[in-house]
């Protein structure tokens, strides 16, 4: 059968679809049938959604029995509901669901490794990951994360792989995966992908040797270039006896793509896009053929699902107002007149929004968006919902290496519409939603100087072609004492992936840098972190008022 699959599977992923439609509606009530997802980042509600899964997977179960349902990661982060319950509410749905195997995505890691180990003791099914490693001596949190299961379907077996991306912990926290300030955790990285793929041949053979008939590797790895050496054609490429590959962590959409193995055989490669808005469907005939296909425009809802998602967001709701910090300053971006300043003077809330950044990532500035911090915070209690309401765009922290020159341009831009004045007529004037708001630094905007940003058509930064209005830029060093900018010494800075990756407002300077840590939390999430465990649930004195970090003049 082994060999006949292998002759099929290159003309039915051409025709996977048609395939498809003909199981669903006649196929053997012993075919094999995996429904997969990935990159759900908390979309319980989404498109497909969750309820809609459940009546396609109940459709599937009336055709057959042999149905496993499977998830390839980055399903408990990505909305308030993941951050308020860290992933617990996530997982709470998955089990109701009826997921039986799921692997750790990058931002299964965002809460930190108790919580996760938490997460994975509550999950029903079984987690996997065939190459997590831990050097550690304070016990591993990872240690019920299985390398693989093989599943029996009447006479056959099929083993599942989980494979997580070693990319994790640069785009989730790096301090969650040490000890002592040591990294213990892995991914078995490193030898330009050598190690990485013989680990999970190493998986392979054994799955083999234990009587696996076919190979279902599910990993959280991407397809495209910017992964490599570990995307999941790398992956295929270096590897021999894989059968089929669910991927996710890119968010590409992929009904079913032949690749090439080590030994030139096809293997299947499948990934259903982000927060529902496909079902993947593996078949295996029971004449051994093999297809992937999308499920799209599903409408179907399943009522008891519904209805257990209904109950879960009440939960949330209610979490949205439980009290989480104190304050006994009044946090501003807005004058006592009603002027706002965030997106052209320093402010106290532009203040603590930057300082998280910069205290949650241990870099040496962090810089947020003025356009991004959108409500005060008031003298009393704090809620979920007045942090979350601070940084609402669910922008993502990013870590990017940068030349003190690149950190010049960047401030040169905030500050290219930065009037000596901030209010005409009771409105703000001099305003851009680039403007930095900053930690670590100081800097002072000499209004006299005429921007002489050069833009190009679609308001993209090209250069800055005359005199500075940026002057006197001094970053705080690692003895707490304010020193000169160097323009060619490299710093880190801590911002997200509007400003970082995506050259949000036109600041482009950082797109080509490396990444030291890609879209980790959220920002909203950043900023609750910082007062819950950096301030100890209590903003004081310190945000009172400004600090002098920038001067306009």
């Amino acid at each position: 059968m082994k060999l006949l699959k292998k002759y099929y599977v290159l003309l039915l992923s051409l025709i996977s679809i048609l395939v498809f439609s003909t199981s669903c509606a006649s196929g053997h009530k012993n075919d094999i049938v995996v429904l997969y997802t990935n990159d759900v980042h908390c979309g319980i509600e989404s498109n497909i959604g969750y309820a809609g899964l459940v009546s396609y997977k109940n459709e599937i179960l009336n055709k057959t029995p042999n149905v496993t349902l499977v998830d390839c990661g980055d399903s408990i982060q990505g909305e308030v509901i993941g951050t308020i319950s860290k992933g617990e509410y996530l997982v709470d749905m998955m089990n109701y669901v009826g997921y039986d195997l799921a692997i750790l995505g990058n931002h299964e890691f965002d809460y930190g490794m108790d919580q996760l180990q938490k997460n994975i003791s509550k999950f029903d099914g079984e987690y996997l990951g065939c190459n997590l490693t831990y050097t550690g001596s304070f016990g591993n949190k990872l240690e019920e994360v299985k390398p693989y299961e093989i599943i029996s379907y009447g006479d056959t077996d099929i083993a599942y792989i989980g494979v997580s991306t070693p990319f994790s912990i640069a785009s989730s926290t790096p301090a969650f995966f040490m000890e002592n300030d040591e990294f213990v955790y892995g991914f078995t990285s490193g030898n330009n992908g050598v190690d990485f793929y013989n680990k999970v041949q190493g998986y392979i053979d054994e799955c083999l040797e234990d009587g696996a008939e076919y190979i279902v590797v599910l990993s959280h790895l991407g397809d495209t270039e910017e992964y490599t050496p570990y995307s999941s054609i790398d992956l295929i490429n270096n590897t021999k006896g894989i059968d089929v590959v669910l991927d996710g962590h890119a968010h590409n959409t992929i009904a079913s793509r032949v690749e090439k193995d080590l030994n030139g055989e096809n293997v299947l490669l499948s990934s259903t896009g982000t927060k529902l808005a496909n079902i993947g469907q593996l078949t295996i005939t029971t004449d051994g053929n093999i297809s992937t296909t999308l499920i799209s425009n599903y409408q179907d809802k399943d009522i008891d699902t519904q209805n257990y998602i209904n109950g879960i967001i009440s939960l949330f709701e209610d979490e949205l107002n439980k009290v989480v910090a104190n304050s006994s300053v009044h946090l501003s971006g807005y004058t006592a007149d009603g002027i706002r300043l965030v997106r052209n003077r320093e402010t106290t809330i532009g203040n603590l929004c930057a300082d998280a950044y910069r205290f949650v990532t241990g870099a040496d500035i962090g810089i947020v968006n003025g356009g991004g911090v959108r409500a005060d915070i008031y003298p009393g209690q704090i809620t979920y919902e007045d942090i979350i309401k601070v940084n609402p765009y669910g922008n993502m922290l990013c870590v990017v290496k940068a030349t003190g020159a690149e950190i010049l341009d960047s401030l040169e831009i905030g500050a290219s519409r930065t009037k000596d004045h901030y209010e005409e007529e009771g409105l703000s004037v001099g305003e851009f939603g680039g403007f930095h708001n900053v930690s670590g630094l100081k800097y002072t905007i000499d209004t006299s100087i005429p921007s002489s940003v050069i833009f190009d058509e679609n308001n993209m930064f090209v250069e800055v072609s005359g005199e500075r209005r940026i002057k006197d830029v001094y970053v705080l060093n690692k003895n707490g004492v304010y020193e000169p900018l160097d323009p060619n010494k490299e710093y880190t800075v801590a911002s997200h992936n509007y400003l970082i990756k995506s050259g949000g407002d036109g600041i482009t300077v950082f797109k080509d840098n490396e990444l030291l840590m890609d879209e980790g939390m959220s920002d909203y999430q950043v900023v609750i972190t910082d007062i819950v465990d950096y301030l100890n649930g209590i903003i004081g004195d310190k945000y009172k008022d400004i600090e002098g970090r920038i001067t306009v003049k």
